[in-house]
């Protein structure tokens, strides 16, 4: 089987939509000091839709706020500049790679898979002294080297699922590696690169299925493993709890919690 080379990936990348200009902007505040909160709050609400999806996700069950949200300029103060710009990059991100025609990928079940990684991701990152908002974010884009993949070589990408189903216990890292030469962690990174998004979070996305990967790399790795049961074998799963070294009482929270957050996200990310 023929490999693509990651030149030609990158390539493909290059001729992706950019970010909605506003997450772009969200994007350069990250490395600045001083920000105008005003500012950035204006820019946000120019985009109507951005704006309507955001103030969704504020008032959910995600930060189970005590009173209703009503402006992009309230959100920031009572939730803070950090959620959200996580919540704004999330709503830009979804709608920045549109479905492909003929696509081997299910597009409503990838982004269903994507948010659940990402709500574990933030829900584990304390515990592993990550910042919850970068730990959602890099949960989010863990898996986007395969919407890549898909919707840049199609014809390629059908054969993905049928290696997978050929190879007993083999995940989609494998098949892509196998029908690609490269898979979506390295794709991704790739893509986090070219959006520019912060270096920790190319490095957690290209370093997710190292076994010895640390901090937000480790935190999105275990995160895809406990949120996405059709890529872990019950071992991997209990392994990535034993990692975690949780009472039962915490597991149990986590289970029941974490579900209903992204069923919530989902009715709001997801149309």
């Amino acid at each position: 089987m023929s490999h693509i080379a990651l030149d030609e990936v990158i390539r493909r990348i290059h001729d992706l939509p950019s970010l909605p200009a506003v997450v772009a902007e969200l994007l350069s505040s990250m490395a600045q000091e001083d920000v105008d909160l005003h500012y950035l709050s204006g820019r946000i609400a120019l985009d109507q839709a951005l704006t309507a999806k955001t103030l969704r996700l504020a008032n959910s069950s995600f930060y189970g706020m005590p009173s209703k949200v009503n402006s992009i300029q309230q959100a920031m103060s009572v939730l803070g500049l950090h959620s959200v710009r996580t919540l704004v990059m999330a709503c830009g991100v979804i709608s920045a790679v549109p479905p492909a025609a003929g696509s081997a990928l299910d597009f409503d079940l990838f982004w269903r898979q994507a948010i659940a990684t990402a709500v574990w991701a933030r829900a584990l990152a304390r515990h592993l002294r990550q910042s919850p908002d970068t730990a959602f974010t890099a949960g989010l884009l863990h898996n986007l080297g395969t919407l890549v993949l898909a919707t840049r070589f199609p014809q390629e990408y059908v054969a993905v699922p049928a290696w997978r189903q050929a190879h007993a216990d083999a995940s989609v890292a494998d098949a892509e590696l196998a029908v690609f030469g490269v898979d979506h962690a390295h794709t991704g990174s790739a893509l986090a690169a070219h959006w520019r998004f912060p270096q920790a979070i190319q490095d957690a996305i290209s370093h997710q299925h190292r076994a010895d990967a640390i901090g937000l790399a480790q935190a999105v790795g275990l995160a895809h493993c406990l949120a996405e049961p059709s890529d872990a074998s019950p071992a991997q799963r209990e392994q990535a709890w034993s990692t975690l070294a949780f009472d039962d009482e915490q597991r149990q929270q986590l289970t029941q919690q974490c579900p209903l957050m992204v069923s919530d996200l989902c009715q709001i990310l997801v149309s």
